[in-house]
């Protein structure tokens, strides 16, 4: 199986890390087993600090800053950077959303993995970005 190169949307980081039992939470597995290759840049990379940061995030998942940090790193290990060339803003409703765009584009994506895919829907049809749930990647990745 060829390694997927994908951006993952801060939504699917957050609830992999929620529940263990979710198409998040295995496609987080196949990261840390380097099966799966999340693309990044600086600023998306941010954007996952803070949403794992925000006070409801830790209170439902139990972790800690420390935790986060921790997780962050092994994350950041197995990613590869994108530098950004090109922006397209403002092409999407949510700013969080443009800045995994961004990344897809800039970095040759497979495709974005949200749980949002109607929030990305316009840069489907306008840049034909593949926009997938977890549970549909994990379908084309895992017999």
């Amino acid at each position: 199986m060829a390694l997927r190169r994908v951006v993952l949307d801060s939504s699917v980081v957050a609830a992999g890390l929620l529940s263990r039992l979710g198409a998040s939470n295995r496609l987080l597995e196949l990261v840390a087993g380097q099966r799966v290759i999340p693309l990044v840049t600086t600023a998306l990379f941010l954007e996952y600090e803070e949403v794992l940061k925000r006070p409801e995030q830790r209170l439902a998942t139990g972790t800690s800053e420390p935790d986060d940090m921790r997780f962050l790193a092994a994350f950041a290990s197995t990613a590869e950077p994108v530098d950004v060339h090109f922006i397209w803003r403002p092409l999407l409703a949510d700013p969080d959303d443009e800045l995994v765009l961004e990344c897809a584009v800039n970095g040759h994506a497979e495709a974005i993995v949200t749980h949002n895919t109607k929030d990305f829907a316009l840069a489907f049809r306008e840049l034909h970005v593949a926009i997938v749930t977890p549970g549909v990647l994990l379908k084309n990745i895992e017999p």
